[in-house]
């Protein structure tokens, strides 16, 4: 009884060195109960085999086909799995597309405008601030322009909006400005970006989305205005 035991489990590691029966490559259920009442018939009488080794074996059997049973299982899931990612990050597609004209909010510590020409975002606070503001600085480290908040609470959320005209009324030359913010460490920054368009990769990856500060993925969008 242990042979059969142990060439069950052997064939579901390696088919080709089970115990092979007609019509099939290793030891199935049918093949054991088969062998298991051949060697009871041909057993000494006077020495039957013992019972708790019997039960043993059965046991045995029944594990080895639950962990092939699961084994096939797994591998099923397995592929689905695959297959409906491949099939989510391609439908995904057509719904990034409806984003294009849209602004989304994404973390950044860099504005640019938006789709109505306006820079924005927002900063969360760390700390209580007793005078707090923003800078908005161009790439030769000059404020183009300051957003005075005044005091706030630790944990808030402060949106900032510029519709980047001077003093004077002026629009000012459409470029990326930073985010600075005084008087306080900010737990983060994000700001909104115009999405221009909708890049789909070659690997079937999730579509990212293109815009003035980077691509993103829609994940990535904290908001969508």
């Amino acid at each position: 009884m242990t042979s059969i035991a142990n060439n069950y489990i052997s064939s579901l590691s390696n088919p080709t060195n089970g115990i092979k029966t007609a019509g099939s490559d290793k030891l199935d259920q049918s093949s054991f109960l088969t062998l298991m009442t051949a060697q009871l018939k041909m057993q000494d009488p006077f020495e039957p085999m013992d019972n708790t080794q019997m039960v043993a074996q059965m046991a045995t059997f029944s594990q080895a086909t639950g962990i092939s049973e699961m084994n096939q299982s797994l591998g099923k899931i397995a592929g689905m799995l695959d297959s409906m990612a491949g099939s989510l990050s391609t439908s995904r597609i057509p719904d990034a597309a409806n984003w294009i004209g849209k602004s989304m909010l994404v973390s950044s510590d860099i504005a640019t405008p938006d789709r109505y020409g306006v820079y924005g975002g927002e900063v969360k606070l760390n700390e209580a601030a007793s005078d707090l503001s923003i800078d908005l600085v161009d790439a030769s480290g000059n404020v183009v322009k300051t957003i005075d908040f005044g005091q706030k609470a630790a944990g808030s959320t402060i949106p900032f909006f510029w519709d980047g005209t001077d003093d004077a009324g002026n629009m000012i030359d459409s470029q990326a400005l930073q985010v600075v913010v005084n008087g306080t460490n900010p737990s983060s920054i994000s700001t909104w970006a115009a999405i221009a368009g909708v890049q789909s990769p070659a690997d079937a990856s999730s579509a990212r989305l293109i815009t003035a500060i980077g691509e993103f993925s829609p994940s990535d969008a904290k908001k969508l205005s």
